[in-house]
């Protein structure tokens, strides 16, 4: 409980007794000696002002500042009318009730942010700063990209980088919700946010703090509240309208009725006493607390349950959309593929095979060897690969084996989408997919084999091709089969590789159709296509990592990054992003959306229906003030322990 919280309930319990010694001394006959019935509400004013001042002072500030219609202002007028009519105990019971749902109200809500202001918890206080042999604590924000940093047991790893020295498992838990830590070495990339275990580490900086993760997810949730569901705006906009006509309704209930049994009927002037308690019964029945608690509670309970698991929901609007997800697309390569790129086969062309002899090493005056067709397409491949930082150009370099020397390559460019062309040791060469050989009009051999194909050609001869592969990820499969269970009705990839790649990974993981070989603008321009191929209700999702993938994610009706290896662009772009790259989490996501929405489709027509009844019962005089406070109160604890139940999911 918060300090604010621990104040409310002392005052409404020290309310509650006096008020529950008052009922006593009224049931007894102990105050009937008080013959001035005015004099007689005193007592009932202590209780009443103990537990509801901050009520009325609200009410006061609002009214001064134009904002007349709220739930301040309904307490405010029906207790004044209770006390009016000297219904004393009724008045005290309605603001003391009122204060038990609000206090329950306030804990919920706190209930509900735990899980989502956990994450605020990430944020580093401090990052030990390595110089000239010392180290020293500073902010976070002060260290430089480059420079090195100390992460001792048990602290917060501040900024992104790399491990130079030492060894350690992480806990990335409070990031991906992952609860087995990670081991990490020299070499291993840190993401800030996570807790180092039992091994001290020295970490290069690869980001400046306000572009590392941690702060990156910390802006995201700040944001998040902002984005509204449809269902939040439609209670937003009823509220607005509905407090003014229900003030309305009760100040036209408290002198039309009178006024026509006076004049029309005859009645005595104890009529106005009747129908001004009908008209404060009917105003604390009206107070729509319920439903404009309950419903962004319903979400925001959705949103945290999501956070547990490892999911960054951006909005309730997302949450609310992805309930509606029937077509999901996928991009391949870092998201159904764990994008860790080996060279599993290097073929040489026929005229590389036949005259291998005539070639020289990069480098050297030496001829090669007969029978070196694979090592020197392979070392051509390296060195023409020098400057890229693509996974695929990586991957060759590390299947060289040997250190390319940079001073060697020149005029180096690329074609989007097609591959490179550089100048290699004097020649003149390209490296890329089929249509850069055919844009390039050098015949070539086709491969057929799957995986990710490079072919080479030097000074317009076909040299050969490599073959790349990627492996799928564990899940992936599984992932897909998870969606299916959930509704998704239609599963898509899209990938920039050959036909032959896409295939195979598709059939691997049970996708329903893919399409390969995409420039980054077919990407978006097979999303359009299939965005016009859904139902009007129905949403479509993306997921993806690189920051091609960006205008895409921007695109569909729901963007799904991966937080962990994707782009930072990716993760800007996206509506959802899954902390630790698992799509199996996507399916639990559908499943957390579709039993919020069923909350909070339930609150409404719980809060509504129960109003509607109790305020024909108030208005016709069959309900008392204690059935109002139950209309009130009840409904909205009652509507809030259900909305929390969205919190439960896993």
């Amino acid at each position: 409980m918060t300090k604010k919280q621990k104040q409310s309930l002392i005052r409404i319990i020290a309310a509650f007794v006096l008020f529950l010694i008052l009922l006593v001394l009224d049931h007894t006959g102990a105050l009937s000696g008080i013959t001035n019935r005015w004099i007689l509400m005193i007592p009932y004013l202590v209780p009443y002002l103990i537990v509801g001042w901050d009520v009325l002072r609200k009410a006061f500030l609002n009214i001064r500042h134009g904002q007349v219609f709220d739930e301040n202002f309904l307490m405010m007028i029906a207790t004044f009318g209770a006390f009016g009519v000297q219904e004393y105990l009724e008045a005290v019971a309605v603001m003391l009730f009122y204060q038990v749902g609000e206090l329950f109200q306030s804990y919920a809500v706190g209930k509900s942010r735990q899980s989502i202001t956990a994450m605020m918890e990430i944020a580093p206080e401090y990052a030990n700063l390595e110089k000239d042999g010392t180290v020293e604590q500073v902010d976070p924000d002060d260290v430089e990209i480059g420079e090195t940093i100390v992460i001792r047991p048990g602290e917060r790893i501040p900024l992104d980088g790399v491990v130079t020295e030492g060894e350690s498992f992480i806990d990335t838990a409070a990031l991906t919700g992952e609860s087995v830590p990670r081991k990490a070495g020299v070499g291993d990339a840190l993401i800030s946010g996570c807790v180092n275990g039992n091994g001290v580490l020295k970490m290069r900086t690869t980001k400046l703090y306000e572009d590392s993760t941690v702060a990156k997810i910390l802006e995201l949730v700040e944001n998040a509240s902002s984005k509204k569901a449809k269902m939040e705006n439609f209670i937003t906009r009823f509220a607005k309208y509905y407090t003014p006509i229900v003030t309305i309704g009760a100040v036209i209930l408290a002198i039309v009725p009178p006024l026509i049994l006076m004049f029309g009927y005859g009645a005595g002037a104890d009529v106005w006493a009747d129908w001004i308690q009908r008209a404060c019964t009917f105003l604390v029945i009206s107070c729509p607390c319920a439903l404009v608690i309950s419903v962004p509670l319903g979400f925001f309970g959705g949103i945290g349950a999501a956070s547990k698991i490892g999911v960054l929901v951006k909005g309730s609007n997302y949450l609310e959309a992805m309930a509606e997800m029937t077509t999901i697309v996928f991009d391949k390569t870092g998201t159904l593929t764990k994008g860790e790129f080996r060279v599993s086969q290097v073929i040489p062309s026929s005229y590389l095979e036949e005259h291998a002899g005539e070639w020289r090493r990069i480098g050297t005056a030496d001829q090669a060897q007969s029978g070196e067709a694979q090592a020197i397409l392979l070392e051509l491949a390296a060195y023409g690969e020098a400057f890229s930082t693509h996974p695929i150009a990586e991957s060759i370099r590390e299947a060289y084996g040997q250190p390319v020397r940079e001073a060697l390559v020149s005029d180096a460019g690329e074609t989007a989408g097609h591959g490179v062309s550089v100048t290699v040791d004097g020649r003149k060469l390209l490296l890329g997919n089929a249509k850069l050989m055919e844009q390039s009009q050098i015949a070539f051999e086709p491969c057929r084999s799957a995986g990710t194909v490079v072919y080479a050609a030097a000074d317009g001869v076909f040299l050969g091709c490599l073959v790349i592969s990627d492996t799928v990820k564990e899940g992936a499969a599984q992932a897909v089969r998870d969606m299916k269970a959930v509704g998704v009705r239609r599963t898509v990839m899209l990938t920039g590789d050959r036909r032959e790649t896409a295939a195979a990974v598709a059939s691997e993981i049970g996708l329903d159709e893919y399409h390969a070989e995409l420039l980054p603008a077919d990407k978006v321009a097979q999303v359009e296509k299939l965005l016009t191929q859904k139902g009007a209700k129905d949403k479509l999702a993306f997921v993806g990592d690189g920051i091609n993938d960006a205008p895409v994610l921007t695109r569909a009706d729901i963007g799904i990054a991966m937080g962990s290896l994707g782009s930072d662009a990716a993760i800007e772009a996206a509506d959802i992003v899954l902390m630790d790259d698992d799509v199996r989490k996507i399916a639990g996501i559908v499943r957390i959306s579709r039993k919020t929405l069923r909350i909070v489709k339930q609150n409404i027509v719980f809060a509504l229906g129960v109003k509607i009844l109790v305020l024909l019962l108030g208005a016709l005089g069959i309900a008392s003030m204690w059935a109002a406070v139950f209309a009130d109160v009840g409904v909205a604890v009652i509507a809030i322990l259900n909305a929390m139940r969205a919190l439960k999911e896993r």
